[in-house]
């Protein structure tokens, strides 16, 4: 095992450096159409991105790629304690707010935050100390499948009320994705794919959202002015532009037509100005963080390590696929944005600060 004075893994660190530089040249060319609707929006949104985002962002990235990682399986519980606290005050109206038909945010002064960025991280961290300690009885219903699905049920019920059920859908992903990791067996899959099943439908039913968001996925040229109209421009911008694109700035789509193109829609704007070219080093880029992190996870000197850096990994990696899916039309609309590339301050603070978790782990690599 290495020693505590070794250096954080180079290659994840120059993966991250690239991402967040690409996000903010793609970001920055996406806003010219925010500017040109919202003027006085643009400048609260750059703020957010440039200083919130990743000045912030790289500052906490620092912070936890200095503090041993083993610290946060000690406090795990608290900290998700805490997150499902702060996820929850969104709902008191003095310090939540809500937009577009959800409560998600928390208003501090001139700044806004997303608890639920927050909640993702604790519940990995929270999983993996509970996961690591319970390695060798995950085979028992009593000790495996319930407590992992009672653990999720907590962010659950606080991410359900608002609603997000997109972030909640990452959420579970990457905690599925650990659970097997650690060793859960085989039998424990097919009880989770009934479960899902089961949520889905009483989702569709409770949430009329989400069936109109499948209704619009099986057929998007059934009203393309209303609950189509976001993927029929997305996919009009990905197809204009073809192999190598329209040119840095040049995009038309992001000009009145594409709904948040700074948002979840970035990477349409993206695909338009970068072609068939650009999207692929966007996903290369992605491709090259899940390969090192999981490089990272396998040479973890304990088990607590490997599993926090695999949900990590996979919190960002499968919103990623599920946004750039939801652009080109494979799966249905979900508003999730594209890390490291979308607006938002706190996701992309958030995130970094869980690549500096990552990358204490690779000082103690094997």
């Amino acid at each position: 095992m290495r020693g505590v004075g070794n250096k954080i893994d180079r290659p994840l660190l120059i993966i991250i450096a690239l991402l967040v530089c690409v996000g903010f040249f793609l970001f920055s060319s996406a806003s010219l159409g925010l500017l040109a609707r919202e003027g006085t929006r643009f400048s609260s949104v750059a703020f957010s991105q440039l200083v919130l985002g990743i000045g912030l962002g790289s500052v906490s990235l620092f912070i936890a790629s200095r503090i041993h990682y083993r610290f946060l399986k000690q406090y795990s519980i608290y900290f998700f304690i805490f997150a499902t606290i702060l996820t929850l005050l969104v709902f008191v109206p003095s310090f939540g707010f809500s937009a577009g038909g959800a409560t998600r945010w928390l208003s501090l002064g001139p700044v806004s935050i997303q608890p639920a960025e927050v909640l993702k991280i604790a519940t990995v961290l929270y999983l993996a100390t509970y996961l690591a300690n319970m390695r060798s009885k995950l085979g028992s219903f009593q000790t495996g499948l319930i407590p992992f699905i009672l653990i999720l049920f907590v962010p659950a019920i606080a991410l359900l009320l608002q609603p997000d059920t997109s972030t909640l859908v990452v959420i579970v992903a990457a905690s599925s994705g650990m659970f097997f990791s650690a060793g859960a067996k085989w039998r424990d899959i097919g009880i989770l794919i009934l479960v899902a099943i089961l949520v889905l439908a009483a989702l569709v039913t409770a949430r009329p959202y989400v069936l109109d968001r499948i209704t619009t996925f099986m057929n998007p040229a059934q009203d393309q002015l209303g609950s189509g109209y976001q993927i029929k421009q997305s996919l009009i911008s990905v197809g204009s532009g073809k192999i190598t694109g329209r040119g840095f700035g040049q995009s038309v789509q992001k000009f009145g037509y594409l709904p948040e193109p700074t948002g979840d829609s970035v990477f349409a704007v993206a695909a338009e100005e970068f072609g068939f070219v650009g999207s692929v080093l966007i996903l290369g880029l992605f491709v090259a963080l899940v390969i090192r992190a999981l490089w990272i996870a396998v040479r973890a000197p304990d088990y607590f390590g490997g599993l926090v850096v695999i949900g990590l990994t996979l919190l960002i990696t499968t919103q990623a696929l599920i946004n750039i899916a939801s652009m080109l039309g494979v799966i249905p609309l979900t508003g999730l944005p594209l890390p490291f590339i979308s607006h938002g301050g706190t996701a992309i603070l958030v995130m970094l600060a869980s690549m500096g978790i990552i990358l204490n782990v690779s000082k103690y690599a094997k």
